[in-house]
């Protein structure tokens, strides 16, 4: 019978996630990694097992703790999806705008250098992305249900354009883009979501007086 683990196992993921989002998985050596969790190679390899088995396993939680932020974020009722939905946007905007380190997107991060070559991280990656899209989709939906959103809209398109986007100003945040920039983009996309008819008779229509 093996001897019980005397370590907090979540810490020791979570410091071995922030060394792989640090330097990358290919950078990472086991040493630093080891350091890092104040655990020796030995302890490592017995509760995690090697290099690539740690990854795929702080990645998996990274990501699944990702899509249930996603969740908290967008998940309600249809009277204030919109709502949720703008602020959602909005805060990954905000997040990225001070990421001064530049460490970016976990998820992103290991897809682009391992999804090529690695199909469990790529499967990881695919079933996140999915995921999130699928929740930005149920918001959409919602807010459309409740007016906000013209109702002839394709929900799965739009949620599939402001998934490009968030990607996309996750990158340029990554590339060092001004906070400014990164959220004029969100404010745009969010512009550009169709509205009802009705809303934009009014906006259109002169004003007397």
């Amino acid at each position: 019978m093996g001897r019980p683990r005397n370590f907090d196992e979540s810490e020791v993921l979570r410091a071995a996630r922030d060394q792989f989002w640090s330097t990358g998985y290919a950078a990472a050596r086991v040493d630093d990694i080891a350091a890092a969790t104040g655990l020796g190679k030995g302890s490592l390899y017995g509760a995690f097992g090697d290099k690539h088995q740690l990854f795929l396993r702080t990645y998996a939680d990274h990501c699944a703790g990702l899509v249930e932020a996603v969740r908290r974020a967008l998940d309600g009722p249809d009277t204030d999806a919109y709502e949720r939905l703008r602020a959602h946007v909005m805060k990954v905007a905000e997040a990225t705008a001070s990421d001064v380190c530049l460490r970016g997107c976990l998820l992103a991060k290991g897809a682009a250098e391992l999804s090529e070559q690695d199909r469990a991280v790529a499967a990881t990656a695919r079933r996140t992305f999915t995921a999130i899209e699928e929740l930005i989709t149920s918001c959409v939906a919602g807010a459309q249900r409740a007016g906000d959103i013209a109702p002839d809209a394709d929900p799965a398109r739009l949620a599939g354009l402001l998934l490009a986007v968030l990607r996309g100003i996750e990158a340029l945040g990554k590339g060092g883009s001004s906070p400014d920039s990164l959220r004029a983009i969100a404010e745009t996309a969010l512009a550009v979501l169709p509205r009802p008819q009705s809303d934009q008779d009014r906006s259109a229509r002169p004003q007397s007086g």
